[in-house]
C-alpha cells in the first residue's frame, strides 16, 4: 500500500512516501506554507499524484506522553486531510524524530540553510519508517 507521511510544522511541513511493497520510506520534500487551507490543498495534490492509500501523520506528544496544543492541531489537520483525500489516516508518535533527524544530518555534515530545508523531510521519513516497522512487527494492517 502506498503510504504518505506528514511531519506537520508551523512554517515547513516534511513529507515522505513508501511504495506498494512498504519496504522503504523515501523523502518527498518540504512544503513551506503557513496558510492551513493552502497546505492541505498542496498535500492533497501530492496524495493524488502518488496514489497514496493511507496517511501517517506525526503526533507531537510531550516527552511524558501527554498531548498539548500541537498534538490537537496535528489531529485536526489529519482529520481534514483525510476528509479531503478520502483515505484513512493514523497518528504516529513523533517524539524524538527531530533529534534523530539532526543526528543524521550531523553524520552527513549537512549544515546551514540546506539543513533547515531538509530536517522536516528527514523527520517525515523517520515517522514513516517507524510506522512501517510497527506495521511489519505487528503483522497486520494498523488502521
Amino acid at each position: 500500500m502506498v503510504i504518505l507521511a506528514v511531519d506537520l510544522g508551523k512554517v515547513r511541513t516534511g513529507l515522505a512516501v513508501c511504495d506498494k511493497t512498504e519496504l522503504m520510506a523515501s523523502p518527498l520534500g518540504t512544503v513551506e506554507e503557513r496558510n492551513r487551507e493552502r497546505l492541505l490543498s498542496k498535500i492533497a495534490e501530492l496524495v493524488k499524484e502518488r496514489k497514496a492509500e493511507m496517511l501517517v501523520i506525526g503526533l507531537p506528544r510531550n516527552m511524558d506522553g501527554s498531548e498539548g496544543e500541537s498534538a490537537e492541531n496535528a489531529r485536526m489537520f489529519a482529520e481534514n486531510l483525510s476528509e479531503i483525500c478520502h483515505i484513512p489516516y493514523v497518528m504516529q508518535d513523533e517524539r524524538g524524530t527531530t533529534l534523530t533527524a539532526h543526528h543524521f544530518l550531523n553524520t552527513t555534515d549537512t549544515r546551514g540553510k540546506k539543513r533547515k530545508k531538509i530536517v522536516d523531510t528527514v523527520s517525515a521519513v523517520i515517522i514513516l519508517e517507524d510506522y512501517l516497522s510497527l506495521r511489519k512487527n505487528e503483522g497486520m494492517n494498523l488502521y
